[in-house]
């Protein structure tokens, strides 16, 4: 195959690579894939996936410790840590060989092996059975991230993990503490409590989930109290020591005192470096950003023509969808299809955490500081029907809106299955929906999305139901 003349290598099968390839593939496009580890990279074999599966056994054994008030009786619940690792295991390996019969389906030839940028037309790939070239037109870069250490923490995935080591352990720990409030941070704390774990997380900024709305930020941080999980924000690390089979974290906290708390793990969760050093690029002259991340324009182009990048190697919202709408968007840029830039205020933030967040556009926060006269719509939770059936009643959607035109800016969810809920919220804001135009359509009862029209009602005169 390396003789082959490619119209597009892609190096990386994450999920802004492989969908990448497959977009190329579609349009006509000859497409080959370059990979070193398992296919669908990060998010689907140590990340989004496997993390989902844990996450939806702990929403399992939650409600069936409560299914006793609707009249649920199962008796000494408990956790099989080794059969949940287990099930685990099988859906990776499943979507995995999933992304595989993908890349056959649309005619993608597959080299497995590090892939290396030796021009603007050219990529070396070092595999089991030596070092071969693919020539090629164009060349897209999908090469992700790693999970930060600390300078006083290094991640071995023993004591001190990363998101990865957190998959991949033989046994529940005791007591957790987590560095970082942040998506994964949250995810992994409402798991591992559900599972029995004591947990507390540190955050250096004044509040968890810093990129959300501030009253989910809020909302998250009350119910997470009340559940037990301990949370210090506005600290500043010290340092860390191992202890007797686990760790400790010596750390100043909001009003200036020293604290110590320890743990049998430590979850570090403080972002993503990109993955873009001894690829080639300097080399190739691919411009890059004082923290390592490829630079490019709007259709994901380099300054070199021929190279593009998407995905956690560029400055923009480290997240799956967003690197398959990258893929999309540079495969048919190059196939000289029509193609409009990704507008990343409407890209859909999900946090899988208990109550679950889902948010979109701008907060109230961004909103003001645009310079938008600002209107709010909230409606709880705890006024649906839906969501007491369910005993989900934390949480609201919360609409903020342009009282000019009565523009819809943002739409920002917790509480139950708000992770499917931002669907809408992400069509209503592609679509420019005002909140008069969402408040006249007609929701389905009793349904959890009823709460969205609910607060679209605040903004035109007044909730119905609350």
């Amino acid at each position: 195959m390396a003789d082959t003349q490619y119209d597009l290598a892609v190096v990386g099968s994450g999920p802004g690579g492989y969908v990448a390839a497959i977009r190329a593939s579609q349009l006509g496009m000859k497409a080959a894939i370059i990979e070193k580890g398992d296919m669908g990279g990060v998010c689907l074999n140590v990340g989004c996936i496997p993390s989902k599966a844990l996450l939806n056994t702990a929403d399992l054994l939650e409600h069936a410790r409560e299914g006793k008030r609707i009249g649920f009786v199962a008796d000494n619940i408990r956790l099989d840590f080794g059969a949940l690792m287990a099930h685990k295991e099988r859906v990776v390996k499943q979507m995995s060989g999933g992304v595989g019969g993908l890349m056959k389906k649309n005619k993608v030839d597959v080299y497995k092996g590090f892939g290396r940028v030796t021009g603007p037309n050219s990529v070396s790939v070092q595999g089991d059975g030596g070092e071969q070239t693919i020539n090629t037109k164009n060349i897209i870069i999908a090469t992700g991230s790693t999970p930060k250490s600390l300078p006083f923490a290094q991640i071995d995935e023993e004591r001190i993990l990363s998101s990865t080591g957190m998959l991949a352990l033989k046994e529940v720990p005791k007591k957790l503490v987590v560095i970082g409030g942040g998506v994964i941070g949250v995810e992994m704390a409402t798991a591992y409590h559900a599972f029995g774990t004591e947990i507390t997380i540190l955050e250096a900024l004044p509040r968890i989930v810093s990129l959300a709305d501030e009253e989910i930020s809020a909302e998250l941080t009350r119910v997470f109290t009340r559940k037990g999980i301990k949370i210090q924000t506005g600290v500043k690390i010290g340092g860390v020591d191992p202890t007797d089979g686990g760790i400790a974290v010596m750390y100043t906290d909001a009003d200036g005192k020293e604290q110590r708390v320890e743990g049998d793990k430590l979850l570090l969760s403080v972002g993503r470096a990109p993955l873009t050093k001894d690829i080639g690029l300097e080399q190739a002259g691919v411009e890059l950003d004082e923290r390592g991340f490829i630079k490019v324009n709007n259709m994901m182009q380099t300054n070199v023509p021929s190279i593009f990048a998407i995905g956690d190697c560029v400055p923009t919202p480290a997240l799956a969808h967003v690197a398959s709408a990258e893929g999309i968007l540079a495969a048919e840029f190059m196939a000289g299809e029509h193609v409009t830039p990704i507008n990343y205020d409407h890209v859909p933030s999900p946090y899988w955490c208990s109550p679950e967040i889902g948010h979109v556009g701008l907060t109230e926060a961004q909103a003001r500081e645009r310079g938008y006269d600002v209107k709010v719509g909230k409606f709880p939770f705890a006024a649906n029907g839906n969501a007491t059936i369910h005993m989900e009643r934390n949480g609201f959607v919360k609409i903020v809106a342009d009282k000019k035109y009565d523009e819809i800016l943002g739409i920002h969810i917790i509480g139950p299955k708000a992770t499917e809920l931002l669907a809408e919220a992400g069509l209503a804001l592609s679509h420019e929906a005002t909140s008069e135009s969402m408040a006249h359509t007609i929701h389905a009862h009793p349904t959890l999305y009823e709460s969205i029209v609910e607060a679209a009602h605040g903004l035109i005169g007044g909730t119905i139901n609350f």
